[in-house]
C-alpha cells in the first residue's frame, strides 16, 4: 500500500519508487507509487497535479486504501522523482481552508457545515441547523470569516482514533484529510457570493481574491 506522505508533509518533491504502471482504456496510465505526496481528489478538494518522472500526473484518486495516479504516458517501474504543481496545490489549500473558516463562521448562528465543494468557481459549503438558528446573511459569513483570517491563527494537527484532526488556534477541532494553510492569514480575502436556504439547509457560495 502506498505511504500517504501528504498527511504529514507539505513538501512538493520526493524521490520514491514506481511499483506498477498499467494502461487504461482512455489512453492514460494507472500508476502506483511506494510513497506519494500527491493529494487525491476527495472531500470536495480537487486532485493535485504534477510530474512523475517525465510523465504528467493528471489526477490522483483514492481507490479503497490505495492511491492511484493517472499519467499521460507510461513510466518504468523503479526509482522515480515526483513533483507537485505548487501553484495549484496552494490554490486548493487556500480554497479548502476557506471552507473551514466559513463553516466556523456559521456555527455562531447555529449552522453546522457538513459538506463542501472547494473548486475555484464552484466554492460552496452546505449547512444543517444544529440548534435554533439566528437569521444570517452573506455579510455575516464574510465578516466572521474575515475576522478569522485577520487573527492569523496557527494550524494545529493531531491524531485521534486513527483520524487526522485539524484546527487553527483555539477553534473547534475536526477530522479532516485535506490540505490546510499553516495560518489563517494565508487564505486571503473570502468573498461570499450567495447564501440560499432551501429544505432546511443553507448553501453558502464563495470565492477567493488574491
Amino acid at each position: 500500500m502506498t505511504e500517504k506522505l501528504y498527511y504529514t508533509s507539505d513538501d512538493l518533491e520526493l524521490d520514491t519508487e514506481v511499483l506498477s504502471c498499467t494502461p487504461e482504456a482512455d489512453g492514460r496510465f494507472r500508476v502506483v507509487l511506494a510513497s506519494t505526496l500527491f493529494h487525491p481528489q476527495g472531500g470536495g478538494q480537487p486532485s493535485d497535479r504534477g510530474m512523475i518522472g517525465s510523465a504528467s500526473m493528471l489526477q490522483a484518486i483514492q481507490d479503497g486504501a490505495e492511491v492511484i495516479h493517472f499519467t499521460d504516458k507510461a513510466v518504468e517501474a523503479g526509482p522515480v522523482h515526483i513533483q507537485i504543481d505548487g501553484a495549484l496545490r496552494r490554490q486548493h489549500t487556500r480554497y479548502h481552508s476557506a471552507g473551514h473558516l466559513i463553516a466556523y463562521a456559521g456555527e455562531k448562528y447555529g449552522w453546522y457545515g457538513y459538506k463542501g465543494n472547494h473548486r475555484p468557481g464552484e466554492g460552496r459549503i452546505v449547512f444543517q441547523p444544529v440548534r435554533l438558528t439566528s437569521p444570517v446573511t452573506a455579510e455575516d459569513f464574510a465578516a466572521g470569516a474575515a475576522d478569522l483570517v485577520a487573527q492569523n491563527l496557527a494550524l494545529s494537527t493531531s491524531e485521534e482514533d486513527g483520524k487526522r484532526m485539524v484546527t487553527w488556534g483555539e477553534l473547534p477541532v475536526y477530522a479532516c484529510g485535506g490540505t490546510h494553510v499553516l495560518s489563517t492569514g494565508e487564505v486571503g480575502q473570502i468573498v461570499i457570493t450567495r447564501v440560499k436556504e432551501k429544505k432546511g439547509e443553507l448553501s453558502v457560495q464563495y470565492e477567493l481574491r488574491d
